[in-house]
This record gives C-alpha cells, sequence and structure tokens, in this order.
C-alpha cells in the first residue's frame, strides 16, 4: 500500500488525512483516512516536524497503518541526503521503515540540483527526497496519475484535509454562536 498524507492546522489543532492507493498510476484511492488532533505544537522556523509529526503518527496509530511508502507534503532530505526534514524524522519514528518519499513544491535552501521533476506542461518542478532510490522515486512521482504539477492523489489528499478541517471551522462557529 502507497499512503500520501496531509495535514491542515486550525489553531492549535489539526485535521489529518491520508489516502491508500496500490499503484502508482491508480486514477481513484482506495481508502481514505482522517483524523483530529486536539493539541499539535506551535510553528517554529526550521523545525515545522515537531509539528507535523505528531500528526502524521496519529493517522497511523488510529487506523494501524503499515504502507510500505509513504509521501509527505514536505522534504524527506533538507539537502538532499544528509540534513534530516519532516520525511526522515517520520523514517526514524517508524518501526516498520517504509520507503519515505517527500514531495515538495518549493526547494529548501540547501536543497542539491537533480530532486525536480516537471509534470504536465508546469514550469515549476516538484521537489522530490527519500529515503529510498531517488530516481525510483521521481519516476513514480512523475508517473502518477493527473495532468497538472500535483498529482491527483496529492491534490485529494490536500483537499480532503481542507474539508475536514473547513467542516470543524463551521461547527465551532455554529456551536459559538449558540445554534
Amino acid at each position: 500500500m502507497i499512503l500520501a498524507v496531509d495535514v491542515q492546522y486550525l489553531n492549535e489543532s489539526a485535521h489529518v488525512a491520508g489516502i491508500a492507493f496500490d499503484s502508482w498510476e491508480d486514477e481513484e484511492a482506495q481508502k481514505e483516512y482522517t483524523s483530529f488532533v486536539k493539541k499539535v505544537e506551535p510553528y517554529e522556523p526550521g523545525f515545522f516536524y515537531k509539528r507535523e509529526l505528531p500528526c502524521i503518527l496519529a493517522l497511523l496509530e488510529e487506523f494501524s497503518l503499515k504502507p510500505n511508502v509513504i509521501i509527505v507534503d514536505g522534504h524527506v532530505y533538507l539537502d538532499g541526503k544528509s540534513r534530516p526534514g519532516l520525511g526522515k524524522r517520520l523514517y526514524d519514528a517508524l518501526v516498520d521503515k517504509p520507503e519515505i518519499i517527500g514531495v515538495a513544491k518549493k526547494s529548501y535552501a540547501d536543497l542539491e540540483s537533480g530532486h525536480e521533476i516537471f509534470r504536465g506542461k508546469s514550469k515549476k518542478p516538484l521537489y522530490i527526497t527519500t529515503t529510498g532510490n531517488l530516481e525510483l522515486a521521481k519516476s513514480s512521482i512523475k508517473n502518477m496519475f493527473g495532468k497538472n504539477r500535483i498529482p491527483v492523489l496529492l491534490k485529494q489528499v490536500d483537499q480532503l484535509c481542507r474539508e475536514e478541517a473547513n467542516k470543524s471551522k463551521h461547527t465551532d462557529s455554529v456551536n459559538a454562536a449558540g445554534v
């Protein structure tokens, strides 16, 4: 199983989404997962993983997920090979050691060249880092379903996350109004 994950924050809480699929070319997710984390760490520049990692771990634990590959929105290595980012810290936290692939929309300052892929007609690259084979990871993400820069399933996990957060915002505002 391949699992793509994303997190959406609301003040001190977060919604975590995951979508599972079997093949890089799949058009649709086989299964969707969502979790709510009541308390998250505040954003701290340079230490993003402190906020995001517990959320991803909560999703994996809540649903007892043991994927072969996890795709994170961000970097595995900030420099491409040794400086740990969110993905490497996730890898280190997991006992079963699935491959982690980071897909980032922006390059990190220290990221060496060779991590870029271009999808569709986009002139903007995606930046790929991994705990596994870089060329295979780049090829896998490049071949994911969809014609645009962001593969369909990665866009779907982002949207699922946002939808859950928006439902929560609406519920909170209704509760606050006493309706």
